[in-house]
């Protein structure tokens, strides 16, 4: 048997009911909780991204690992999705199918930053069963023009060579056609 004695429901609803008041003080507590959680995630990004480049895009010159001369502005006029990934990035092997289906719709071009050879780059892509475009980024010389200080890291770069958008970490298919689909608008 309770020393408390069960409130009737008429009771149970009023706002000043000890029921009432624990409900409240917990959704507080919830809703500080989740707005700190949102504050350092939000700070983290911020703190990863400050170094990217913005406005005009860099240059970004180079051949791919099948040989394929890649020039960023053969793509003018069109959204250009630029990802600086790395072999040995456990995060990057999450985006590589995303990245793989974004490349049947859209331009994309890859840069594998500090990878390894062409040859150990060829063999992870053969095994990730990727086939997007690949730069070689050795000495992380491309991801220094760009400000990119992690991976993986997407640009979205619209028709005019503009940086539309940059996200460090990862970004779901839908997040990263919907910032293609806004940089062509």
């Amino acid at each position: 048997m309770s020393l408390d004695p069960e409130p009737s429901p008429e009771q149970a609803f009023e706002p000043d009911s000890p029921q009432t008041r624990r409900w409240s003080t917990r959704l507080r507590e919830w809703l500080i909780n989740i707005a700190l959680i949102l504050a350092i995630v939000f700070a983290v990004q911020w703190w990863k991204g400050r170094t990217l480049a913005t406005g005009e895009a860099p240059p970004l010159v180079g051949v791919t690992l099948e040989g394929t001369p890649i020039d960023l502005a053969d793509w003018r006029g069109r959204p250009v999705l630029v990802h600086f990934w790395a072999t040995w990035c456990p995060v990057c092997r999450i985006t590589d199918g995303t990245i793989d289906a974004i490349a049947d719709d859209h331009a994309v071009v890859t840069v594998a930053m500090q990878s390894g050879t062409p040859d150990e780059i060829r063999a992870y892509m053969r095994e990730a069963g990727q086939d997007f475009r690949v730069i070689s980024d050795p000495d992380g010389r491309l991801a220094r023009a760009w400000g990119v200080a992690g991976v993986p890291t997407s640009v979205v770069i619209d028709g005019d060579g503009r940086i539309r958008s940059s996200i460090v970490g990862v970004s779901t298919g839908f997040g990263l056609r919907l910032r293609l689909w806004l940089a062509g608008r």
